[in-house]
């Protein structure tokens, strides 16, 4: 296996776990009725456990 195959292949392995890491995250928030806090164009936010979405994308800058 080449180089940029096994960069391919790491870089999907490590996008899965983000997105599982990030279901489970939503899962416990709405659990225990946390808001997620985030940062948007460098202001701090909290998101009420009910509008947080089930899923999200990756951002490629």
């Amino acid at each position: 296996m080449e180089a940029i195959d096994q960069l391919k292949e790491l870089e999907q392995k490590v996008t899965l776990g983000l997105q599982e890491a990030y279901r489970k995250m939503v899962v416990f928030k709405k659990q225990k009725n946390s808001p997620l806090i985030v940062s948007r164009n460098g202001k701090i936010i909290k998101i009420n456990p009910e509008h947080i979405l089930p899923t999200t994308s990756a951002k490629k800058s």
